[in-house]
């Protein structure tokens, strides 16, 4: 079943492949998946991606379990996984770009409150025991939720996350990238001691440019990648492993 599974999906993306995305939001006629070598392609705002320090993308590819892959190229690829109806289940392990490797896609876990399992930091961990930098960031203004996770050398240095309860990660000592945002309290629900009109706590929440500005810090800013010259193999698309999928913590019994 699960192998029957994979190719309905394989087909699928060779069916339904979305353009790319070039600009907040926008989106342009459907096309077939494309494996030709091209350019990088932009990508960031409303996304989550991994940002790893290999250039060993196929590597990565099977690093990361990927069972079902297929050959795209960046258009194919950052289009995919900015597509309504494909985008939140699969990923997009990108070509190497100044020694980095991208993996694109909302199928990414996420971090998560108590409610859930953690399904991102055994990810991370498990990375880099074999890359020595691994990198997390996730943008989605919608939900005011906003991450950005870094890890190296197998230890967790950094991770902040907040969503629209309030921080649901806070580990590390801030950086100097997150320090030069200028948000003194970016890592509280709010700011102390200060009152909004209603009354209530004033939330204070960074912005997609700025988690931007945070992987710029830390290793590429993928919105300014397309001035960028390289031009590598193919990249890979592959449905998101099903074990990322968000999961409840199942009760204890009292």
């Amino acid at each position: 079943m699960t192998i029957l599974i994979g190719l309905a999906a394989g087909i699928l993306l060779i069916i339904y492949a979305a353009s790319v995305q070039t600009e907040r939001g926008q989106r342009t006629n459907h096309f077939r998946v494309e494996h030709e070598p091209d350019s990088p392609k932009s990508f960031g705002y409303k996304m989550a991606w991994l940002a790893v320090r290999t250039e060993d993308s196929a590597g990565l590819a099977r690093s990361l379990g990927l069972d079902i892959r297929m050959p795209a190229n960046w258009n194919s690829g950052i289009g995919t996984v900015y597509d309504d109806r494909l985008g939140g289940s699969h990923i997009y392990v990108t070509p190497p770009v100044d020694g980095w490797t991208f993996v694109v896609g909302l199928g990414l876990p996420h971090p998560v409150g108590a409610a859930f399992v953690d399904k991102l930091t055994p990810l991370l961990l498990s990375l880099s025991r074999q890359y020595r930098d691994v990198q997390y960031y996730f943008t989605y203004p919608l939900i005011d939720f906003f991450a950005w996770v870094r890890v190296k050398d197998g230890k967790l240095v950094r991770a902040f996350a907040v969503n629209d309860e309030g921080v649901v990660w806070n580990k590390g000592r801030i950086t100097k990238e997150e320090r030069a945002l200028g948000l003194r309290l970016f890592e509280l629900r709010g700011v102390r001691e200060r009152q909004g009109d209603a009354g209530g706590e004033l939330v204070l929440y960074p912005t997609e440019d700025q988690v931007l500005q945070v992987a710029r810090g830390w290793s590429l800013d993928p919105t300014g990648i397309e001035a960028l010259s390289d031009v590598g193999g193919p990249g890979t698309i592959a449905p998101a492993p099903a074990a990322w999928s968000a999961e409840r913590r199942r009760k204890s019994a009292a």
